[in-house]
């Protein structure tokens, strides 16, 4: 017998070959008929899997992550085998889930599919999913993979196989459709009860520029339509909201092919809110006790090779530049930098903690086809800090920068958010990771017990840690459900060492800083980008490039517009007048679209009683007021930086 230990540590006797399909359903037929996958000793495994020997068991039902992540790619599966009916001479790449759904690259030779051909696959992957065909694995010797895939033509599964040895290849069969797959896969095709493909797009072979364009087809699925109709509707809504699409309606940013690609123009509207955000960024750092600094763009070859960024970054690095015989980089991260305005001057326990910040340009080599507005740009402008502290001073410091973080949620109204401890894998020190073990050790489990008693919800994710110690990337959802990596928080135990950074420690001896790398609001493209989809472009007043915009009845009220204009400039409220010889109702119109938070309508009764009539965006209507009270008020709601 071997021994099942449940979640709850309860622990179940079972025979050898016993599967997480039964043991659901010794527990419960209803629990059984959610179960899509199954988490194995903390690995996915399909439900249906026989397990051999002692382990722990979740099972994982649509309200898991992984359970999600299993449907999505199976349903990939299913779509391939749709494709494959109508385009039998189809070579697949790979189909894997992603955050929202799944896609499939697949190389059609002369054949062409276009978003007018979906809905015909969709209806064969109705036809499929209804026939309730198993997913099967099988293990396969390489030598019998490569030539199945040999006798296939299929030069793309023999080039994964390539990286593969015995022991490491599995099949997955359902229906008429065979596939190289790790899995796993949930049951049976019956599950998938919702399938929407969603569009088609040209994507080259492993990424690269260089090689043949495969077809990739993109689509989402659900087990019952009710959550497939919501989605729909949060989609269509997220293309109202896109940030692409609002940022040029709005004049926030612009992109020109002579500067280049993925590096954004900020027009003046975009630079207003960019200043804000400065703003608040400072007056907070102010307060917690950093110090800013300046530090230049571009640095020498040899910094980056000390700090350990040229082995393990300089993919994502732009080709180096020489002068006098020397390479210089643009720079990629502002840490380096950093470190050695530590290291300027001396420093005793008594400096300690050393917390430096700025909001420093960084530039890197984005792949072209990566490349996504704002969210994914070369040219980064980075609300970046670093605090070199002792072991001792670890935990509170951690603990007040996720702190700052949750300050910065309530004031732009974000009401979900996770926190993604990121570790490192084992097996891979020395090439992926700084190769130091017993640090490693230390420095995750000191992070984890700063979030454990802060109460702060996290998940744990391996083989996602910076290459010099453990980090947390800070997930939020916008007002709409989408998900966003804001920004991160990272241990590090290994500059201080690779830059020689000391001070002088209460013994009068010489210690070496921990230091953590923060960035609470990221970068002001990603950050922006989020802030444009979270408020449908209706920023809050405070944030708003125009706050106010006046609009006089007809030019007889110029002169009294005027005069309310110069009084909110000198309250430090942006304001414009629209001048135009347009009827009041398109002014107002106007204005909305542009999503100017205070509209103040002049005609002859505001100007006899030296009143505005207010317009709020989106509410209409509020009645008049006195221009000084009006005044006094916005200047309220600005200086506490109040959402809508």
């Amino acid at each position: 017998m071997i021994k099942i230990t449940l979640p709850d540590g309860a622990e179940r006797s079972y025979a050898p070959g016993t599967t997480a399909m039964e043991v659901a359903k010794s527990i419960s037929e209803g629990l059984a008929k959610k179960v899509m996958a199954a988490q194995i000793n903390g690995e996915v495994w399909d439900a249906t899997r026989p397990i051999s020997t002692d382990a722990s068991l979740k099972l994982l039902t649509w309200d898991d992550a992984d359970a999600k992540s299993t449907f999505w790619h199976s349903s990939a599966h299913l779509m391939a085998e749709a494709v494959q009916t109508v385009f039998p001479h189809a070579k697949f790449w790979v189909g894997p889930a992603i955050d929202h759904g799944f896609y499939y690259d697949i190389d059609l030779g002369d054949a062409k599919l276009s978003e007018d051909d979906l809905a015909m696959l969709e209806k064969k992957m109705n036809e499929f999913a209804k026939q309730n065909n198993p997913y099967i694995r099988k293990a396969i010797p390489k030598a019998e993979a490569v030539q199945y895939f040999t006798e296939k033509g299929d030069e793309y599964k023999l080039d994964l196989l390539s990286n593969l040895t015995d022991g490491e290849i599995s099949f997955y069969t359902q229906g008429s459709f065979t596939d190289l797959c790790r899995g796993p896969h949930i049951p049976s095709t019956g599950a998938i009860k919702a399938i929407k493909l969603t569009s088609v797009a040209g994507a080259y072979w492993k990424g690269d520029e260089k090689n043949k364009q495969l077809t990739r087809v993109y689509g989402i699925t659900f087990p019952n339509q009710k959550e497939l109709d919501e989605y729909l509707l949060m989609l269509e809504e997220a293309k109202k909201r896109d940030h692409r699409k609002l940022g040029k309606e709005l004049s926030i940013y612009t992109m020109d092919d002579q500067v280049g690609q993925g590096l954004p123009l900020w027009l003046p509207n975009g630079t207003i809110i960019i200043e804000e955000l400065e703003r608040l960024a400072k007056e907070t750092e102010a307060a917690a006790g950093y110090k800013r600094v300046v530090t230049p763009h571009i640095a020498k070859e040899s910094m980056y090779q000390t700090s350990g960024h040229l082995p393990y970054y300089a993919d994502s690095m732009f080709p180096p530049m020489e002068i006098d015989g020397t390479k210089y980089y643009l720079r990629a991260m502002n840490c380096p930098h950093h470190h050695k305005i530590f290291d300027a001057e001396p420093k005793s326990y008594k400096d300690l903690p050393f917390r430096i910040a700025e909001y420093g340009t960084c530039y890197r080599y984005e792949q072209s086809g990566e490349l996504f507005g704002l969210m994914r740009v070369r040219c980064l402008h980075m609300n970046d800090a670093h605090i070199y502290c002792s072991k001792e001073q670890f935990a509170d410091e951690f603990r007040a920068v996720n702190e700052m973080y949750i300050k910065y949620f309530n004031i732009f109204g974000v009401d979900k958010y996770v926190m993604r401890l990121s570790l490192h894998d084992p097996k891979k020190l020395g090439q992926k990771y700084v190769n130091e073990p017993a640090l490693w050790q230390q420095t995750e489990s000191m992070v984890r017990q700063v979030l454990i008693e802060s109460n702060i919800p996290y998940i744990e994710v391996q083989d996602e840690a910076a290459f010099y110690g453990p980090k947390i990337d800070v997930q939020i959802w916008s007002a709409i459900g989408r998900e966003f990596t804001l920004a991160t928080n990272q241990v590090d135990f290994n500059s201080g060492n690779k830059f020689k950074l000391s001070y002088t420690n209460q013994q009068n001896s010489t210690d070496v800083p921990l230091i953590i790398h923060r960035a609470p609001l990221g970068t002001h493209e990603r950050f922006i980008g989020f802030l444009l989809e979270h408020y449908a472009g209706k920023f809050p007043t405070w944030l708003a490039p125009l706050q106010v915009k006046i609009l006089p009845i007809s030019d007889k009220f110029m002169d009294y517009a005027n005069t309310i204009l110069q009084k909110l400039k000198k309250a430090d409220i942006r304001v414009e007048i629209d001048d135009r010889n347009e009827k009041i109702g398109k002014k107002i119109r106007d204005t909305e679209v542009m999503k100017v938070p205070y509209m103040l309508v002049i005609g002859e009764k505001e100007m006899n009683e030296d009143k505005v009539s207010i317009r709020r965006q989106g509410k209409g209507d509020m009645g008049a007021q006195l221009v000084d009270e009006f005044i006094a008020a916005l200047t309220t709601e600005i200086k506490s930086r109040k959402g809508e």
